[in-house]
């Protein structure tokens, strides 16, 4: 018994010393001096063109096509961001990747890794914009690899952080979405503004789904698309974007999600695209306005290196524009692609920018001072995935959307007698069945 004891206390011993030792060896792991940095925002701007008619200045963490620089859009806003691209093109470099999103720093500010492993972006008084949280976790080093992902590694080579887990608005190939982990992209707000915009892509549930933000924050994104169920039990558990060769002869290259399930020993693949040649360098961006899109950087031409080679919403083989929330604005018909019609209270007038619903005056209980106007034949962007609530009656759905001052208007069925109140208006589907109606809310 006795020495049973002691050896079950000296193998505990030795488990603990293991552990005290390991936590000591990466408690101090540091970066060798040859290998920390501090880089400078300031200087003279890049001459190449690129995205979003920024200008630039690149920092010397490169791996062809792929660079890191600071950009801005307007004056004294930069953004730490990743470049892909071949410079001297005539088509654009791309920004692939940001680090400070929404939180611009300006001149003099400082990109910095230093031995204790955290890469710090600080505005030129030393406020810290962004970091990647890594001080003493025993990074040793920094690299890009070839395929665009920014790490920090430790002296076993075992990444600390990587930029594939912190996705904006794109992804590059090998990187994707995780249950566990970042499980969408969110567009940015326009071109000139990188914050944050009302567009996101989603792994949700069997599915992969496009949502709209409307203007007025209400609380529950607008579903706007959604994909074909994923097969299997459970739901997905990851969902990476992926490049393969069809073939041994390279003849096309599949471009796609790779996907696996919860729970589940199923997985496979979801072909988007097929280009005719070698499609390593692609990526898969939610565009501002909404739109899902593959774009593909060609190394072996010199004229012409990037191609679109897939549009979610192209208005032919895929999805109608008429399905994008903003297609038309704050208020439109759009019809086989295009906006048709303004719907105004006397009828309908040609569709232009400044089309828009009516305003309305301040809120009351029971709405006594809002009244409607109908427009036959169309339907809500949403009304691709809800018909609504119910069954109700008109008038019933009518005092519903009166009584909530966030209902801009509602979308009725008569043949089903569903109910769809909406807090954004946007783009108003032109459909054949002129029982499908919407009601605008509008003064007394």
């Amino acid at each position: 018994m006795r020495c049973s004891l002691l050896t079950f206390s000296i193998h505990s011993f030795t488990l603990l010393l293991i552990v005290l030792v390991s936590s000591f060896n990466v408690s101090n792991a540091t970066v060798p001096s040859s290998r920390t940095f501090k880089y400078v925002n300031e200087g003279g701007f890049g001459e190449y063109a690129v995205e979003y008619f920024a200008d630039y200045r690149t920092l010397l963490i490169s791996n062809y096509p792929f660079q890191l620089c600071f950009y801005n859009t307007t004056p004294n806003a930069f953004t730490l961001a990743l470049r892909m691209g071949r410079p001297g093109s005539e088509f654009f470099l791309r920004w692939v990747w940001e680090a400070n999103r929404g939180r611009p720093v300006g001149e003099k500010a400082t990109l910095t890794f230093g031995k204790d492993g955290n890469l710090v972006l600080a505005d030129a008084d030393g406020t810290v914009a962004w970091q990647t949280a890594t001080a003493n976790n025993g990074v040793v080093g920094l690299k890009l690899l070839p395929n665009g992902n920014l790490v920090l590694y430790d002296n076993k080579g075992k990444f600390i952080w990587q930029s594939f887990d912190h996705p904006t608005d794109t992804l590059l190939v090998g990187q994707g979405l995780r249950s566990n982990g970042p499980n969408k992209l969110v567009s940015r707000k326009s071109i000139a503004d990188g914050s944050e915009g009302p567009y996101s892509f989603v792994m949700e549930g069997r599915y992969y789904k496009m949502y709209y933000k409307t203007k007025n924050n209400s609380p529950n994104p607008l579903l706007y698309y959604r994909s074909d169920e994923f097969g299997g039990a459970g739901s997905l558990a990851n969902l990476k974007f992926y490049c393969n060769p069809e073939t041994e002869q390279g003849y096309a290259f599949e471009l796609g999600f790779l996907w696996d399930m919860n729970n589940s020993p199923s997985f496979g693949t979801h072909i988007l695209s097929r280009p005719k040649y070698n499609s390593t360098y692609s990526m898969l961006r939610v565009e501002s306005d909404g739109n899902l899109k593959i774009y593909t950087l060609n190394l072996n031409v010199e004229w012409g290196s990037w191609e679109n080679t897939f549009k979610l919403f192209d208005g032919d083989d895929h999805e109608s524009f008429c399905q994008l929330p903003q297609r038309c604005g704050s208020l439109g018909i759009c019809e086989d692609n295009q906006c048709v019609a303004c719907p105004k209270p006397k009828g309908l007038l040609g569709w232009s920018k400044s089309c828009a619903p009516p305003v309305l005056p301040p809120c009351k209980t029971g709405g006594a001072n809002v009244g409607y106007y109908k427009v036959v034949g169309v339907e809500h962007f949403t009304n691709a995935y809800t018909e609504g609530v119910g069954p109700m009656k008109l008038n019933d759905c009518r005092v519903k959307c009166s009584n909530d001052c966030g209902c801009l208007g509602f979308f009725y069925r008569e043949e089903s007698s569903k109910c769809l109140q909406v807090p954004e208006l946007g783009t108003l589907v032109k459909v054949s069945n002129s029982s499908h109606v919407a009601y605008i809310k509008m003064p007394k």
